[in-house]
């Protein structure tokens, strides 16, 4: 426990030790008075002495619990809570207007990623991040929710996917600077998390004719994982998307695109995170509650005073009615 104002509790307790102190002296001259007065120590006045002497300790008591009170007394309590950045990384890869998840993939990951802003406390900065091949940062972490939503609102499909350059952008987000991936893959201490919203499928931009098609995992993803491992950094993947797939138009070309599983769980698994499947909309809609940004336990002061001054009114009340029925008298 701990006390804002040590010197108000040590003049408390002065008081009360002084009222104490005057107490057993009275009672002591009462007593003498009373031996020189050849009155024995029992009789009718005894019971009255009896409950004059408690209602003045009861009383010399409340003044003492006051005294703590008015020291500010504190203790100490863990409170939970979630605290700190998340980025949202939305894939707005071509493969995302895939009708395979109603409307489409990307629709209703934005809206799971709206109802994902919406649950979170203000004590987290959210972020946003679409990613094409490259990485586009639409909107830096921060507090007020309502820019991730706007940030999220605007996003549409078109381009290629980079899984790898998605998470480099993500870290930067957080960072606020520029992340690289350095020859060791090292990366500065950062201890945030990532969500990620994608089919992860790795596809480069549509560029010429003919019929593009997913070109299997970009070993960036993996590295780049690596590295938000090291850094600290938690990575949720959702995977927006079937298993079975369909076939999109992007940009006058034929993409067949399916959900990729594998990359996804590892992404996650590599920075300990987690896998969430989406591949239809009552998933999606519970994307929200599923994602655990892991609470943040911190100890915060619980003031006592007022426990403290109930007790005291408690035992000031109980000198007052003991007096009075005692002796007949308040004091």
């Amino acid at each position: 426990m701990s006390l804002a104002d040590p010197a108000l509790l040590a003049l408390g307790l002065v008081v009360a030790a002084a009222l104490a102190l005057a107490a057993i002296a009275v009672a002591r001259r009462r007593a003498a008075a009373l031996a020189a007065a050849g009155v024995a120590p029992g009789g009718s006045g005894r019971s009255r002495r009896r409950g004059r002497l408690g209602g003045m300790w009861f009383t010399i008591a409340g003044v003492a619990i006051l005294a703590i009170a008015v020291g500010g007394p504190a203790a100490s309590v863990p409170v939970s809570h979630a605290a700190g950045t998340v980025i949202l990384a939305m894939d707005v890869s071509g493969s995302m207007s895939a009708t395979d998840v109603a409307p489409s993939r990307l629709a209703a990951a934005k809206q799971a990623a709206l109802s994902f802003i919406d649950a979170q406390p203000d004590s987290v900065d959210i972020g946003v991040v679409a990613f094409q091949q490259g990485g586009l940062e639409v909107a830096l972490p921060t507090a007020d929710h309502t820019i991730a939503s706007a940030a999220v609102r605007r996003l549409a499909a078109g381009g290629g996917t980079s899984l790898g350059d998605a998470i480099i952008a993500s870290l930067a987000a957080i960072t606020r600077k520029t992340v690289t991936i350095a020859p060791g893959g090292g990366a500065p201490d950062i201890g945030y998390w990532i969500v990620l919203f994608s089919d992860g499928q790795d596809e480069p931009a549509a560029a010429g004719g003919g019929t593009a098609g997913g070109t299997g995992a970009d070993p960036r993803a993996a590295v780049a994982a690596t590295v938000a491992e090291k850094a600290g950094v938690h990575i949720d993947t959702v995977g927006v998307g079937t298993i079975a797939g369909t076939t999109v138009d992007v940009d006058g070309y034929h993409l067949y695109t399916a959900l990729d599983v594998s990359t996804l769980t590892a992404i996650s698994q590599a920075t300990g995170g987690a896998y969430h499947p989406a591949s239809d909309a009552s998933e999606l809609n519970g994307i929200a509650s599923s994602i655990d940004l892991r609470l943040t336990v911190t100890r915060q002061p619980l003031p006592l005073a007022g426990a403290f001054i109930a007790l005291a009114l408690a035992l000031l009340a109980a000198g007052a009615v003991l007096t009075v029925v005692r002796t007949g008298r308040v004091v």
